[in-house]
């Protein structure tokens, strides 16, 4: 646990210091296949930018030819050449943009999905890493700025160098030493550019982490939405998302008025250079007659001229744009780099022998510090096929508990062995094939409920899956709908009840047929009477299965062969239902609390009196 702690700072501060290269380097991995698009861009490019250029030089002939007094055929000539040119750049401006499109929208999918699919892979540690509200803004948010940043380099941010350079010589070429007052304003340019970058990054940096707790309020309105309503509390939610959007707002707001000083900075630097061109050129035209320049040549100037103070415009919106994205491609270097602390063992054990647990001197934290530790000095030994009833008070670790078996989390302290081998020996998809739980929450994915059931065996029968869910006391419902188990699941289950929920769930585990069935509070939304039928199906389903029943009701674990007793993360006492309520007293408790007195004082006098007898 330890190393994963330092794992995590060294990935924190390593995400937190990449270098821009390292950056594109890192980015270029998600092209792929899109290669080919991403390299032909800058060539149709360098095409189009040919032909912007070439255009000029030629319409500077052309004004001259008709100073001269060219005849009409010699006009239409050079002006059907001009048009044709016109159309050939145009052709590969199209064709860049299509091939353009091509590569961003391919690179952000496969950055999606080369995310994705990392997500797939953390452990519950990574994951209390990140909230979902995150995960979906580096998705979605994050994709969709880097993506424009992409784009942009690949097209614009090409175009607009080869069309400085481009349009410098041809204008050198004409005007000599005039031209070289376009170049003047690039430091100032670059200047300014750096003062600003300095400026708005850590304002961006703050912008995106506000960006995240603006999606939590949303999605955990928009998720507890019937709880809003029923309390009556939509303007106290609506204050709330206020409150969170004017963050945004604000450091936004303050981020792009710096960005908005390149405008300002940019058009007085092109209109100071253009009016010292056109006043120089203009003098130069009328004092030497045309010698030193003529008018085709000081039009063609000023073409030049606008060519590249544009080019300079494009540029820094295009680095503007970077200084942007640059804190959204760290955001996603964080889920992308973020490794899972549950690893695969180097030569794996593929079989679980059967469902016996053993718990030696286990001890677990979640952070990591032995001194806040959930779960210490565990010791527990559950025999295959065994029913185990779990009972302790909220906090008292049970989840926890059962969470290390399927090694959902890896054990800080001591060992957790399933079938007599440590479960870090296991194959995970081994392992985890081999233990079923049904979660305190439950979840149903949109889809049918034959879809839903089917998630415990992809190949399950129509009739295996009603046998299943009749086993869970789910068929009965099922029934009444109108396309029985064709149904459509809402997402998250929204159409179902909680207790409706909770049998399709287990219903779910059954199809699994593990070794080990794990029940997480996962009857508390169904009477007494259906826990009890779901129990006794278990019995007669999966005999030889070892069966964990977690539950706040005594009679969901009265039955099972032994019951463990939590307190504040301890083992308080293990025994059967009659031993507990004779020498425990937190069990007595919480059994007295949930059942009338009268019976229960009869209960205990019976005990008493067998105690007395023996």
């Amino acid at each position: 646990m330890q190393q994963e702690l330092a794992a995590e700072q060294q990935f924190e501060k390593t995400a937190a210091h990449m270098t821009y290269p390292q950056i594109m380097r890192r980015l270029m991995g998600s092209i792929r296949q899109y290669r080919g698009a991403a390299i032909a861009t800058p060539l149709l490019v360098l095409g189009e930018v040919v032909f912007e250029v070439l255009i000029p030089l030629l319409t500077a002939d052309l004004i001259d030819a008709i100073k001269a007094g060219a005849d009409l055929s010699e006009i239409l000539s050079t002006g059907g050449l001009l048009a044709l040119m016109a159309l050939v750049s145009l052709a590969f401006g199209a064709a860049a943009g299509l091939t353009c499109a091509k590569a961003s929208v391919g690179f952000a999918k496969n950055l999606r999905k080369d995310m994705f699919y990392n997500i797939q892979t953390f452990s519950f540690a990574v994951i209390d890493r990140f909230s979902s509200s995150s995960l979906v803004t580096r998705l979605t948010t994050d994709v969709m700025n880097v993506q424009m940043a992409y784009m942009m380099l690949i097209r614009t941010a090409i175009r607009s160098p080869f069309m400085l350079v481009g349009a410098f010589i041809a204008a050198h070429t004409m005007a000599g030493w005039l031209a070289v007052v376009f170049v003047v304003v690039i430091p100032v340019l670059a200047v300014a550019l750096l003062a600003v970058v300095r400026k708005v990054t850590p304002i961006f940096r703050r912008i995106f982490r506000k960006y995240d707790a603006l999606n939590e309020r949303a999605e955990e309105n928009l998720s507890g939405i019937r709880v809003v309503k029923s309390y009556v509390r939509e303007d106290y939610e609506k204050q709330k998302y206020d409150a969170a959007a004017s963050e945004v707002q604000r450091d936004f707001t303050h981020a792009e008025r710096i960005l908005a000083l390149n405008a300002p900075i940019m058009n007085f630097c092109v209109y100071t250079v253009m009016v010292f061109v056109i006043y120089v050129g203009s003098y130069a035209i009328v004092s030497t007659r045309g010698e030193l320049l003529d008018v085709g040549q000081f039009s063609s100037l000023i073409t030049y001229g606008f060519m590249m103070l544009m080019s300079l415009m494009m540029l820094s919106m295009i680095f503007a744009m970077v200084v942007m994205s640059e804190e959204n491609a760290r955001r996603i270097f964080e889920v992308l780099d973020a490794k899972t602390t549950i690893e695969q063992p180097e030569n794996p054990v593929m079989e679980v022998a059967d469902g016996s647990i053993d718990f030696d001197h286990v001890g677990f934290s979640y952070k990591g510090d032995k001194n806040h530790e959930a779960l210490r000095e565990i010791d527990l030994h559950i025999r295959s096929g065994e029913v185990i009833g779990v009972i302790g008070s909220t906090g008292s670790a049970k989840s926890t508990l059962v969470q290390l078996i399927p090694r959902l989390y890896d054990v800080t302290e001591g060992t957790v062995r399933v079938g007599g081998v440590d479960v870090r020996d296991y194959d995970l998809d081994t392992l985890r094939n081999a233990v079923a739980m049904v979660l305190q929450k439950n979840v149903l994915f949109s889809g049918t409920i034959k879809d839903n059931l089917r998630w415990g065996k992809q190949d399950a029968t129509d009739e295996e899956i009603v046998e299943a869910a009749r086993l869970a006391q789910a068929d009965e419902f099922v029934q009444t709908f109108p396309d029985k188990y064709d149904t459509h699941i809402e997402q998250g289950g929204t159409n179902v009840s909680g207790g409706q929920k909770q049998r399709l769930c287990i219903a779910r585990a059954l199809l699994k047929s593990p070794k080990i069935l794990i029940l997480d509070d996962s009857t508390s939304a169904v009477d007494t009477k259906t826990d009890k039928l779901i129990r006794e199906g278990f019995k007669s389903y999966l005999p030889e299965t070892t069966k964990i029943i977690i539950a706040q009701r005594t009679s969901s674990v009265e039955d099972a062969d032994r019951i463990v007793v939590m307190d504040s993360g301890r083992i308080n006492d293990v025994g059967t239902h009659e031993e507990l309520l004779r020498r425990n007293a937190i069990y007595r408790e919480v059994y007295l609390s949930q059942n009338k007195q009268s019976h229960d004082e009869k209960n205990l006098d019976e005990l008493e009196v067998t105690e007395n007898g023996r």
